[in-house]
């Protein structure tokens, strides 16, 4: 076999692949025999028709068989003899074949990366330190009372902290909202809307203009819709909305005692309290982790800049346009609108696809260096994890991730994972004071 390599773009080779004459004519043997063994031909019995017969019954079967088995089998060998590292499938180009012919063909192959990688322990990081209040576990209990509130309806003027369900139709220019913002259809008309009497909640403004008003009146209320509002056609401009008052209902948030306790499967206020208590405790832990772990990223991918290879970078944005699509629809963002934001979101999903792919190589290249493997183990013991979480029988979850090549994906999370956990416990943390963290 002979192989030569010719070099395209970063991350681009062209494999040039000769296989001599002989051997293409060994495979056509050893395929023609096998058909030979299995083939029934009329007067003859099964396996015992002659050999030029079978040839020329199933010359195009024998031909494509015997392609694929040569390319195949030499485009890999070429990739070991050569030490080539290819990404994805190859544009394979046949340029001669058939029998007694040397084959010749080409393969355009995607590789990973060449680059140094950059100094990754002893990373320098800050770690804020804080821990859980008293405050903050008073906080948190007043915000599960919430999620037992009751609603009475009340004959006096809205105050804030009630709810006021309301008709309304807005109008911008002049016009109904639908007009400057065709998708816009909930901003224009609602009918028995509730309203939080709160700042900032529904428009900002809306709410705070009918504080004092009573069940039956109506008001004008004007807004003016912020720079980051949702939708972008109404951004700076002014809403004229005409509101009546169905309904003002006040808000009745029951005591932090027991019986409160007892809703959400504690023995008595105490035990929810200690368990609120670890939970914010937890939850510090993780975001203190995430923070530390988000600038030793930063700061590896901030040392390394290389080529990435087109292939894995397309494949990426599809995967980040995918779950912006699907995060925005579950948000209740319209269609259309999402349609009209295309450029913005693959713009978007490209940047982020390409900081993912340059963080994969780098992660590998790490695990290679420091020896951090995966074990078949801890693949299962995550694969029956997740089946417990989503409540799914655990032959039927691995069987689902074999079929989306699912089980590369969990070995690859691990991987990531384990190489995080040994940048952090080799990074250089610099604890500091919550007050410094914020300035």
């Amino acid at each position: 076999m002979n192989i030569t390599v010719e070099n395209l773009a970063p991350c681009k080779k062209l494999l040039r692949v000769e296989v001599d004459a002989k051997a293409v004519d060994e495979i056509f043997d050893a395929i023609t025999k096998d058909y030979q063994k299995q083939a029934a031909l009329p007067g003859f019995r099964p396996g015992k028709a002659p050999r030029d017969m079978i040839a020329k019954k199933y010359e195009a079967d024998i031909k494509d068989e015997a392609k694929r088995k040569l390319i195949g089998e030499n485009y890999r060998k070429a990739l070991d003899e050569k030490k080539i590292s290819a990404i994805g499938q190859p544009d394979i180009e046949e340029i001669q074949f058939g029998r007694g012919q040397v084959l010749q063909f080409a393969a355009t192959i995607e590789t990973a990366p060449e680059f140094q990688v950059p100094e990754y322990k002893g990373l320098p990081v800050k770690r804020e330190t804080k821990s859980v209040t008293d405050e903050d576990v008073e906080r948190a209990l007043n915000l599960l009372a919430q999620q037992h509130v009751k609603y009475e309806t009340v004959t006096r003027e809205l105050k804030m902290g009630d709810v006021a369900v309301v008709n309304y139709t807005g109008t911008c220019d002049g016009k109904p909202i639908t007009e400057t913002a065709p998708t816009a259809k909930g901003l224009t008309e609602q009918k028995n809307f509730w309203v939080d009497i709160a700042p900032n909640t529904f428009i900002a403004g809306f709410a705070d203009q009918l504080v004092g008003a009573k069940a039956g009146e109506k008001r004008t209320v004007n807004v003016d819709f912020p720079a980051d509002f949702v939708t972008k056609q109404l951004v700076d401009k002014r809403g004229v909305y005409e509101v009546e008052v169905i309904e003002v209902k006040e808000k009745i948030q029951p005591p932090i005692d027991d019986e409160l306790a007892k809703k959400f499967a504690a023995e008595n206020l105490e035990k929810l309290r200690a368990g609120v208590r670890v939970d914010l405790e937890n939850e510090l832990r993780h975001s203190q982790r995430k923070a530390v772990r988000t600038q030793i990223i930063d700061a590896l991918l901030g040392g390394a800049n290389f080529e990435l290879p087109e292939t894995a970078v397309a494949h990426e944005t599809r995967n980040v346009v995918y779950n912006i699509v699907q995060e925005n629809s579950k948000r209740g963002v319209p269609r259309e609108l999402i349609e009209k934001q295309k450029d913005q979101i693959y713009s978007s999903a490209a940047n982020t696809a390409k900081e993912r792919v340059r963080m994969a190589f780098l992660i590998q290249r790490i695990a290679e260096q420091e020896k951090i493997s995966v074990t078949q183990e801890e693949v299962f013991q995550r694969a029956q994890s997740l089946a417990e979480m989503y409540q799914i029988p655990l032959d039927k979850f691995i069987k689902d991730l074999q079929k989306r090549n699912g089980v590369n994906e969990l070995y690859d999370q691990i991987a990531h994972e384990k190489v995080l956990e040994f940048l952090e416990i080799n990074a250089k943390i610099e604890n500091i004071p919550a007050s410094e963290a914020k300035s």
